[in-house]
């Protein structure tokens, strides 16, 4: 049985998480950037370990910062919340390979469905080149965009290029990756 999880990500998304721990008796531990060192998820957590800088791609997106960081915390499982970390089969191996227990689909699913452009492709979706008005309106979304970063409502095909172009410029700022979908 687990006894404390480890919350790979931050805000609303680990408060849930650590919410239900508490109604299974399941101690928390959070992770925080310096920037969100007095935030709520860090409050509401048992213990919380420190990822040391300020921007995503210097702390939540480093999987070796936060496996450390659970086994520095003594805890025995890793939850990647959503976004960030969650779709990273490398980062689910890494927390397996640790001894630590994975909450979340198995790395060999994660790697057929992470990237949001093959999983399209897996269930048949159409490209957007080949989008007509007929669909409209349809979303895109930039493949590395996480949390709602990077994603667009198109209502005219003659926005389709702008708004992909938008998605990619704002998933590139939040993630450092503007990878289209």
């Amino acid at each position: 049985m687990i006894q404390s999880l480890l919350v790979a990500n931050r805000g609303e998304i680990a408060c849930r998480v650590f919410r239900t721990c508490r109604e299974l008796g399941i101690s928390t531990v959070a992770v925080h950037s310096d920037a969100d060192a007095s935030a709520l998820h860090v409050r509401e957590a048992d213990a919380a370990v420190r990822l040391p800088g300020a921007a995503p791609a210097d702390t939540y997106l480093r999987g070796d910062l936060i496996v450390k960081a659970a086994l520095a915390a003594g805890a025995d499982a890793v939850h990647p919340g959503y976004g960030f970390l969650s779709e990273n089969a490398e980062f689910a191996r890494a927390v397996l390979d640790a001894g630590l227990v994975w909450i979340g689909p198995p790395p060999s699913a994660i790697e057929a469905m992470a990237s949001k452009t093959r999983a399209k492709e897996l269930m048949g979706l159409a490209p957007l080149a080949e989008v007509t008005e007929a669909d409209l309106p349809v979303l895109v979304k930039a493949a590395a965009g996480g949390g709602g970063r990077g994603m667009r409502i198109v209502r005219s095909l003659i926005a389709l290029a702008a708004e992909l172009e938008a998605a990619r410029a704002e998933a590139a700022a939040a993630v450092g990756d503007g990878a289209g979908s």
